[in-house]
């Protein structure tokens, strides 16, 4: 089945933007919406560890990702071993450590008085640690917030955990609609969407680690687990199998044609009624320095366009043809963003600027893509033909 885009897909832009409203008004007419779904949570020494409604959103975010990727298709990798190896170094090698120095520029440097000197985040500590009031942790200190300690940390380092985690997560799904608007190599594309979802389980959480900890941001190592057993293993397992019967009992045809399109409206749809909430928990934020998407935005862009032109010019350089340089780029210069909501919830909460930062990596992303698309096409004529080899 060739992917399409289709309206939610085209307009994600859109409904994140009125979702970004809703929940600003919902925060501001109805603060008790957010926080009392978000109470509902599994606690671990009496802290709230998993919400309840925001994990089911997010893994009926993931499965249906997860239950399209046919993990079969890796046994033919070595037939076009050069594009793969250019993907891994780029996806884990090179993009994870420019995310964290673009975005520290940006956020803690360049743009660190307009978000403010002294402004704070309340994040969740890590659970296991019992640490006292007034104790410090990493860049921040233990503090009380409704009879719950927190950890206060400075807010640009907690838009810089939210732009790790998106550059620690590589596309495995809106990545199938970029190489199919550009024409390219869909077996490629096909193997690279299952590779990274395996990848994502062994590296995710030790890149992630790495870096936060560079970022003197909390390293919540058992959070990280299990936010990569909920949302990454659990949905891939569920998908693998579900994927496994459905197709042995109503055939592939049937499995493409008519149970994979109904499917996209739950993604979307779970996706958007998490970012109402995490707006709502955010929407005071906002309205008191309404710039903060621009600060976070623009290193977020300047990421994507730089790891799509070195990946480009990489392939172009090491002789590929169109059809695999093009989803190459794409491969690399988009995210997981799924993932990374879910993730930043899970590590830092709903109400974390952290997570709020991986929401505006949703809000850039469809329109910088297709923008990267449209280049793509107008360039195909800098690429030798297409041939059996890259």
């Amino acid at each position: 089945m060739q992917p399409s885009m289709g309206i939610f897909e085209r307009y994600l832009s859109l409904w994140v933007g009125i979702c970004m409203l809703t929940g600003i008004a919902l925060g501001a007419y109805w603060p008790n919406f957010a926080n009392s779904l978000d109470n509902m949570s599994i606690l671990v020494n009496n802290a709230p560890v998993i919400s309840i409604p925001i994990a089911i959103c997010l893994f009926f975010m993931m499965f249906p990702i997860m239950v399209k990727i046919d993990f079969a298709a890796i046994i033919n990798a070595g037939k076009s071993v050069k594009p793969i190896l250019l993907t891994l170094i780029v996806n884990w090698g090179i993009k994870p450590m420019s995310m964290y120095l673009i975005a520290y520029f940006f956020l803690g440097i360049l743009f660190k008085q307009f978000i403010g000197t002294n402004a704070v985040d309340l994040i969740k500590i890590p659970f296991g640690l019992d640490l006292a009031i007034g104790e410090h942790y990493g860049s921040g200190i233990v503090v009380i917030q409704d009879g719950i300690k927190m950890l206060s940390i400075p807010l640009w380092r907690s838009y810089l955990a939210g732009c790790i985690l998106l550059g620690v997560a590589p596309c495995t799904a809106m990545v199938l609609v970029w190489g199919e608007l550009v024409k390219g190599n869909s077996g490629h594309t096909l193997i690279m969407v299952a590779i990274n979802s395996l990848m994502m389980l062994l590296l995710y959480g030790i890149i992630g680690g790495f870096l936060l900890g560079i970022g003197e941001l909390p390293i919540p190592w058992q959070a990280l687990l299990i936010s990569i057993s909920i949302y990454v293993a659990l949905p891939l397992i569920v998908g693998y199998i579900s994927r496994k019967i459905l197709i042995s009992y109503k055939g592939l045809n049937w499995f493409e044609q008519k149970f994979l399109p109904c499917l996209s409206p739950i993604t979307i749809v779970a996706l958007l009624f998490t970012l109402i909430l995490l707006f709502a928990f955010k929407g005071k934020v906002i309205v008191n320095n309404p710039l903060t998407i621009v600060w976070i935005a623009i290193p977020l862009t300047i990421q994507t366009i730089l790891i799509f032109t070195l990946t480009y010019l990489a392939a172009k350089f090491w002789g590929f043809s169109y059809e695999n340089a093009a989803p190459s780029a794409l491969i690399g210069a988009s995210n997981h963003f799924e993932v990374a909501i879910a993730t930043a919830v899970m590590l830092f909460g709903l109400g974390s600027g952290a997570a709020l930062a991986t929401v505006v990596g949703v809000l850039i992303e469809v329109p910088l893509m297709l923008a990267l698309v449209k280049f793509c096409n107008n360039t195909s004529n800098w690429f030798k033909p297409k041939s059996n080899h890259p």
